[in-house]
């Protein structure tokens, strides 16, 4: 079990109890460390570490990997999103009824449970 450090840059100046670590009388708070953590895909120990993070890095990640200038648009070729039904009759809560669904034409197309599983496999083609 490999342990991580929390990636707030300001981890270590929250005074919490589980921050205060080193022998008695040369105690220190310092970044959390775990072997998993639950916020920014496990990157940080709370929200306010990830707040943190996005205050002081955000405009330069969103700068390096492309900052939104123009408007997107949902249109009839790119609004295809994948769908299911529960079959709560059977007593198992299984999924049902794999479909494709354009909201903005009310179309559905059937699907196998492969292809829903199937992260590349889709129907859009626009923007």
């Amino acid at each position: 079990m490999s342990l991580r450090f929390c990636q707030g840059p300001e981890c270590h100046t929250h005074k919490t109890k589980d921050r205060i670590k080193g022998p008695q009388g040369n105690k220190t708070y310092q970044t959390r460390r775990r072997s998993n953590f639950y916020y920014g895909n496990g990157n940080f120990c709370s929200t306010w570490c990830q707040n943190d993070w996005f205050n002081t890095y955000g405009d330069r990640a969103i700068d390096h990997f492309g900052r939104t200038t123009r408007a997107k648009h949902l249109t009839e070729e790119n609004a295809w999103y994948k769908d299911y039904d529960w079959d709560y009759a059977s007593g198992n809560s299984t999924k049902t009824n794999y479909r494709y669904i354009n909201p903005l034409t009310k179309e559905q197309r059937p699907l196998t449970e492969e292809q829903y599983n199937d992260k590349s496999y889709n129907l859009n083609t626009g923007e």
